[in-house]
């Protein structure tokens, strides 16, 4: 079954139906719950006064989504603001040196903000990981490159390290941790491409260019040192068409998001809710799965909004940043689940595809599974919690390559190739809606906690069984079709079907042999004639 197989259109307009009905049914139960909870007591810590004009209380139980857009807003803005002034000023007068400057800008804004012992601090991993990369050993770089990130996830390194920050306001950790992880990973890329490389090295200045970048420094995305290194380098600036127009619509676009995210948090407290195990025991199937799928969904705006401004500030330094991550609305395989694409990228081009070849040997796809999500392990911080996630969306990766090659043998492949390709998108959406419910079990676990993520799935497959499980999985199978279909549309755009050869034009016929003809048959038969 291809890709571009179509349903007909009737068909799609009730999957749609039915999902958005479902989508608001849900959504109004987790409004409900919103607003008869208010004063709990368990709510008091997270959720305070919100905007006048809105008139109610707002959730702020996400403190990335409070730090971003409330606390250190004006920090923020204020620091990108000078970022984006001195890369015109240097774009326009002196375009090979800008690379430089976001250089020096950068290294000045983690000055002021963590001080010179923190600056030290980064230096010094950076010196250290350049100078092994100056061997060309891979598995050496990796093997240092890890061991150096591991220091920020044990005592007593953490401690001693931590005490390199001056200061004491709030969020510093975050900065600490962001700062530091993110500066491990681009020095690994660095070593890496240093590796690949045939003849010399690259320099420690570029290392410096590529890691004090200040809008990548403290949150990321990663871009990898071969894409910066070719982009930022480059001094010829020119712009696409409409490149700057789609560049302020982005913008525009975050900031309404944003918008329209904090007045939802007036009314939905789909953060503080999950928090509160008693509440949760009481809520309605429907207000409980709604609650999880909307917690991920909402990850993914907070994530595609962050990166987003940060990928807007890139662009307008002639930079083509990572893409946002993948929306959980427009996937249904572990093997396109990734809340950061910049990680996703990296992992797949310096572990993933390099380990996993083809991805279609059993035994070197499992490896490739294995050393991706134990570097992801290494990244986000040992714990029980991420051990499990980490483990189940292994299994998830490996569990799909081992259907598709159990399905892809006999009779089921004859089986399919004689369906019509409509009946064979059905059966797999079927098939997909499974898996699409262990792909958001499996991230709920991380996101929110493992007693949420166990209380959703008794819910829905144990208590709520078999009314509440089979209108889910059949509103989640109408999610697969649409998410489908939308997948379809986008193939045809991206490689649209050859348009057939027009039909053969009649053979052409010579003008003195048509004359002839017309005399022939003009010419009175003399037999006929007397005959008469």
């Amino acid at each position: 079954m291809g890709v571009k197989a179509a349903l007909p259109k009737y068909e799609l307009y009730f999957y749609n139906f039915v999902l958005y009905m479902a989508m608001l049914w849900a959504a109004s139960w987790i409004y409900d719950v919103s607003s008869t909870n208010t004063n709990r007591k368990t709510f008091k810590p997270s959720v305070k006064p919100g905007w006048y004009y809105v008139g109610r209380k707002m959730d702020l139980e996400d403190f990335e989504w409070v730090m971003w857009f409330s606390t250190f807003c004006e920090h923020i803005l204020f620091a990108l603001s000078g970022h984006i002034i001195f890369a015109k000023i240097c774009s326009l007068l002196a375009p090979q040196y800008r690379s430089l400057v976001f250089m020096v800008y950068g290294m000045l804004a983690v000055f002021t903000s963590m001080g010179w012992a923190y600056l030290t601090l980064i230096l010094s991993h950076c010196v250290l990981l350049y100078s092994i990369s100056l061997v060309k050993i891979r598995w050496l770089c990796f093997t240092a490159g890890l061991s150096t990130l591991a220091t920020f996830k044990m005592e007593p390194f953490i401690s001693w390290q931590d005490g390199f920050v001056s200061g004491n306001f709030e969020f510093r950790h975050i900065f600490f941790y962001g700062g530091c992880g993110f500066t491990i990973m681009r020095c690994m890329s660095f070593a890496l491409e240093n590796c690949h490389r045939r003849e010399g090295n690259f320099s420690f200045l570029e290392l410096l260019k590529y890691n004090f970048y200040l809008p990548f420094f403290y949150f990321g995305p990663i871009m990898t040192f071969d894409k910066f290194f070719v982009q930022a380098n480059n001094p010829k600036l020119v712009r696409k068409e409409r490149e700057m127009w789609n560049i302020s619509l982005s913008a525009l676009l975050n900031v309404s998001v944003v918008l329209v995210v904090d007045v939802l948090l007036h009314f939905m407290y789909i953060r503080t809710i999950p928090t509160d195990a008693k509440l949760l025991k009481n809520l309605s199937d429907w207000a409980l799965i709604g609650l999880a799928y909307i917690n991920l969904v909402y990850d993914w705006v907070k994530a595609s909004v962050m990166f987003g401004i940060i990928n807007t500030v890139s662009r307008l330094d002639h930079l083509d940043p990572p893409q946002p991550p993948k929306c959980i609305t427009n996937l249904y395989v572990f093997s396109e689940t990734h809340f950061d694409r910049g990680i996703n990228d990296w992992l797949c081009k310096y572990v993933y595809n390099y380990l996993g070849g083809t991805h279609e040997s059993v035994l070197e796809e499992l490896i490739a599974t294995l050393c991706t999500y134990g570097i992801t392990l290494l990244w986000l911080g040992p714990g029980w919690v991420v051990l499990l996630w980490a483990f189940l969306n292994c299994f998830g990766l490996n569990f799909e390559l081992w259907t598709i090659k159990f399905f892809s043998m006999e009779p089921f492949s004859s089986i399919e190739m004689s369906m019509s390709d409509s009946m064979s998108r059905r059966i797999r959406a079927l098939l997909n809606t499974f898996n699409y419910w262990t792909i958001v079990l499996y991230n709920i676990l991380a996101l929110n906690s493992l007693d949420f993520a166990k209380m959703v799935a008794k819910r829905l497959f144990l208590k709520g069984f078999p009314l509440t499980t089979i209108m889910v999985m059949f509103v989640t199978y109408c999610l697969v079709q649409v998410i489908k279909e939308s997948e379809r549309r986008q193939a045809l755009i991206d490689d649209p079907d050859p348009i057939p050869p027009p039909p053969p034009a009649p053979p052409a016929t010579d003008p003195t042999q048509a004359a002839d003809a017309d005399a022939t048959e003009e010419v009175v038969d003399p037999n006929k004639e007397k005959t008469e």
